[in-house]
C-alpha cells in the first residue's frame, strides 16, 4: 500500500493586510520580530520594555521607528493595530485586558495567561470588544501542523487511539531566573509544558480526566510533571515536561491504522513522518520543513495567520479558539494543584 503526505495549505504573506505592531516586552519578541521582519509583510512600529537603554538598542537593531515610555503609551498609540505581549507571563492578564479596553487586536505569549479563570476573562473581553485576541501558539501554524490536520480529517491513520509528547529541558538551579520563581510564574508546566498539553487538545480536545504526578522545587514550582490525559473518544494521551530533565521533544499520534510522528522539536519547523500498514510491511512517508536556516524563524506563520484573521474581521483563531485555550489552562492548573497536593508533607 502507498503512503503519501498532503501539500501543506500556507497563508502568502502577501495576501493579508499590513498590520502595524506594538511590542510590549524584548525577551522572545526579538526572535518574533525578526520573523515578522524577514518573512511576512507585517511590520514592528512601537517597542516599550522596563529597561530603558535595552529597549533603545532593541529598536535600532529592528528598525522600530518609535520608543514608548510604558506599556500605557504604547497601547494609546493611535499608529498601533496589534499589541503583542511578550513580558513574564504574571504581566499578561493586566496588558492584555488593557489593549483590549483600547480596542486593539492583541497576540499574547503562552501561557496566554495564569490561569484558566484569567484566560476566560480576557477571551471574554476580547468578543465583548470585537478585537482578535490570540495565544501566541505558534505551532498551530506551522505548515508541519497543516500535514497534520489533513491526515487526520483523511483517517490516514484510522481511529486514534494514543498520543505522546514531551518538551523538557536541564536548567541549572537558579534562584534569580524566571523559571524557578513561583511569583514570575515559574515551573516547567507553564513555560514548556504547555506545548505538548496544547499539542494533545489539538487532536483529542478537553480532557475527561486529569491524571498528574511530578516533583516540586525548593522553591514551590513544579519542575517536572507527567500527565495521563482522558479523551471522550477514549483515546488517551502522555504527556511529560520537565525544567530537569532533557527530553527527546518530540509527538507522535498512533491510531489503528498507523502514526504520525513530528520530529525534534517537534513544536517548531521540523518534519512529518507518517507511517501505515502492518509490522513486518510497513510504509512510511516523510516530509521535512527546510524553508528557514533557524527554527524561531518559523514565528512569521503566525502573525500571516493573524492578520489573515483580522481582515476576516475574527475574534478568535479557528485553529486554537478561546474554548480550547481555557480547556488548556484548565489543564494546566489542574496538573499543578495535583503535583502540589503530592508533594504537601
Amino acid at each position: 500500500m502507498s503512503c503519501t503526505l498532503p501539500v501543506p495549505r500556507v497563508i502568502h504573506p502577501g495576501s493579508v493586510p499590513h498590520l502595524r505592531w506594538g511590542i510590549v516586552g524584548t525577551g522572545i519578541a526579538a526572535s518574533f520580530v525578526h520573523a515578522l521582519h524577514a518573512h511576512t509583510a507585517q511590520r514592528a512600529v512601537a517597542v516599550t520594555a522596563r529597561n530603558a537603554a535595552k529597549t533603545q538598542k532593541f529598536a535600532a537593531e529592528h528598525g522600530i521607528p518609535v520608543v514608548h515610555h510604558s506599556s500605557s503609551a504604547l497601547i494609546a498609540d493611535p499608529a498601533v493595530d496589534v499589541v503583542y505581549v511578550a513580558t513574564p507571563h504574571t504581566l499578561h492578564y493586566e496588558l492584555a485586558l488593557e489593549a483590549i479596553q483600547a480596542g486593539k487586536h492583541v497576540l499574547i505569549e503562552k501561557p496566554v495567561a495564569m490561569s484558566a479563570g484569567e484566560t476566560r476573562s480576557i477571551t471574554a473581553a476580547g468578543r465583548a470588544a470585537g478585537v482578535l485576541v490570540m495565544e501566541a501558539m505558534w505551532t498551530r501554524y506551522l505548515p508541519q501542523t497543516d500535514i497534520v490536520r489533513q491526515l487526520l480529517a483523511d483517517g490516514a491513520i484510522g481511529e486514534v487511539q494514543l498520543i505522546r509528547a514531551d518538551f523538557g529541558f536541564a536548567m541549572p538551579f537558579d534562584l534569580t531566573h524566571r523559571l524557578w520563581n513561583a511569583e514570575l510564574g515559574g515551573g516547567a508546566l507553564l513555560d514548556a509544558g504547555i506545548y505538548p498539553i496544547s499539542f494533545a487538545s489539538s487532536v483529542l480536545g478537553s480532557p475527561t480526566s486529569i491524571t498528574a504526578a511530578g516533583v516540586l522545587a525548593p522553591t514551590g514550582v513544579d519542575a517536572r510533571a507527567d500527565l495521563l490525559l482522558t479523551s471522550a473518544s477514549g483515546a488517551t494521551a502522555l504527556v511529560s515536561t520537565s525544567i530537569i530533565t532533557s527530553m527527546p521533544v518530540i509527538a507522535t499520534i498512533m491510531g489503528a491504522a498507523g502514526r504520525i510522528e513530528l520530529a525534534s522539536p517537534f513544536f517548531g519547523p521540523s518534519g512529518v513522518t507518517l507511517t501505515t500498514g502492518p509490522i513486518g510491511s510497513e510504509t512510511t512517508a516523510t516530509w521535512r520543513d527546510e524553508a528557514f536556516e533557524t527554527l524561531n524563524e518559523g514565528l512569521g506563520y503566525q502573525a500571516t495567520a493573524f492578520a489573515s484573521y483580522v481582515a476576516e474581521s475574527r475574534t478568535e483563531s479557528p485553529l486554537h479558539p478561546h474554548d480550547e485555550m481555557v480547556s488548556i489552562m484548565s489543564t494546566i492548573d489542574e496538573a499543578r494543584r495535583q503535583v502540589a497536593v503530592a508533594a504537601a508533607p
